[in-house]
């Protein structure tokens, strides 16, 4: 049992890099990992920073929240989308828990927080607060603590994706500056029990710098005096959390953790593009430029699906009695779905090769699905592409991205990292899920696990 359990949140962190590539470098993670247990933590399915922050926050899978993605359906219509804030997170958070039992938390960058809601503790919002100009701190006083010591506090970077290499990479270093200097300060103000600081400047370097290190990217720049741009940062983080560490207290579980990992991205799958090739997306008049899907008409009566793009796709199936102007009789639902799910299966890219795209259908990887589900949910080449959805594109394949330039993909997999007091077993750990987290968390405080939470408790 630990007095206090410590989350260092690195946000896209993988395996690959952490556990391989640079851990002879990064020296107070491989200290951790020296002194605890350590494995690969498979994420949310979709491996997307919304759903899976709150799935490793609550132990609650994307299905059980209700929400799939930064935005959703809000209903069967064709247009109404919502954004994912923390008002449609109902099932209980960690720090929910904690407050109950009188256990003070402070939280900061968690993603899913604006608006803040009132727990007993303090928390700072993420990268998903529109601006600092909006309420981004409980207590609201809090506010001005924050401003006071930073001045203006950095929630996210302007745009990260850019060819303003240089502005984006001083953002990003500016972001985390202030952010650690936050939860410094707060670590040694504030009485706490449980402390969680989520950093965004990993993600945020991965697609904005990938294709500048990896020499196996389709745009890799040899000599590139952004060549050594994500080691670097790795170096500063990894600095950074050793400040943190020295003032954690023997008795303070750590655990270092990211929601999902990273890749180089190959190109882009137009989705829209593909499903109009087949027929089963019907336009009333083609675009001659690149255009948004909401942005051109939609002959719904003749139209059997349609997608979003993203890092990975959600597609929509046109059903009878569900949408306004359903094509697909429900007594065809599943054989439709199922074609799809098919053909989507033996896409190749640009070359004519196999990509190997993985498609899930929520009710079989769920154990409940609540909310407007995608029919279908859809990784092209594993997650090696993104999916596009704007229209008027002209090909299926593309290899810039319709949102600006983007050269990585998230990966299922991201780190789990603890040592805490009392750990039986070191070294290398398989099997860990990122639901796990919430529990391990009680578990580590002596404190009994809801029996609705869907992880289990790592122990070590």
């Amino acid at each position: 049992m630990a007095e206090k359990v410590l989350i260092l949140g690195l946000d896209c962190a993988p395996p690959e890099l952490v556990f391989d590539r640079w851990a002879g470098d990064l020296k107070n993670l491989g200290s951790l990992m020296e002194k605890g247990i350590y494995g690969e933590l498979e994420s949310t399915i979709p491996p997307i920073t919304v759903p899976a922050w709150t799935s490793m926050m609550t132990g609650k899978s994307p299905g059980t929240l209700g929400f799939y993605g930064f935005r959703n359906r809000a209903n069967y219509s064709y247009d109404g989308m919502l954004f994912a804030n923390s008002l449609y997170v109902k099932e209980d958070t960690v720090w929910d828990v904690l407050s109950r039992e009188r256990k003070r938390s402070v939280v900061i960058g968690v993603p899913q927080t604006y608006p803040p809601k009132p727990l007993n503790g303090c928390l700072i919002t993420s990268f998903l607060t529109p601006d600092t100009t909006c309420q981004y701190t409980y207590p609201p006083e809090l506010r001005g603590e924050v401003e006071a010591l930073v001045g203006e506090y950095l929630i996210d970077v302007d745009n990260f994706r850019t060819d303003e290499k240089d502005h984006l990479l001083r953002q990003i270093y500016e972001m985390t500056e202030r952010r650690f200097r936050v939860a410094k300060h707060l670590m040694t103000t504030q009485r706490w029990d449980f402390f969680i600081v989520v950093e965004i400047g990993l993600d945020r370097i991965h697609h904005g710098f990938w294709k500048f290190f990896d020499k196996g990217h389709r745009k890799y720049q040899p000599g590139s005096k952004y060549e050594g741009v994500i080691k670097d940062y790795y170096l500063y983080l990894d600095q950074q959390v050793g400040e943190i560490l020295s003032m954690a207290g023997k008795d303070t579980a750590i655990i270092a953790v990211s929601d999902h990992g990273a890749k180089r991205m190959e190109g882009g799958i137009c989705i829209n593009e593909w499903l109009m090739e087949k027929g089963y997306l019907i336009l009333e008049e083609r675009p001659r430029e690149m255009v948004p899907l909401s942005n051109v008409k939609i002959d719904w009566d003749r139209t059997t699906a349609w997608g979003e793009g993203g890092y990975y796709c959600r597609l929509f199936l046109n059903v009878k009695g569900r949408e306004p102007k359903g094509t697909i009789e429900r007594s065809r639902y599943d054989e439709v779905r199922e074609m799809l799910k098919r053909e989507l299966e033996d896409l190749t890219d640009d070359k004519g090769n196999h990509i190997g795209t993985r498609v899930f259908k929520p009710e079989e990887i769920y154990p409940v699905v609540k909310g407007v589900a995608p029919d279908l949910i859809v990784y092209f080449g594993n997650l090696r592409w993104r999916s596009v959805g704007s229209v008027g594109i002209g090909s299926i394949h593309t290899f810039e991205n319709d949102t600006g330039p983007d050269d990585a993909n998230h990966s299922q997999h991201g780190i789990f990292i603890m040592k805490a007091p009392g750990i039986k077993t070191r070294g290398k750990a398989s099997g860990l899920h990122i639901m796990d987290v919430a529990p391990t968390v009680l578990h580590l405080l002596g404190l009994r696990i809801p029996e609705d939470m869907e992880g289990q408790a790592i122990e070590g």
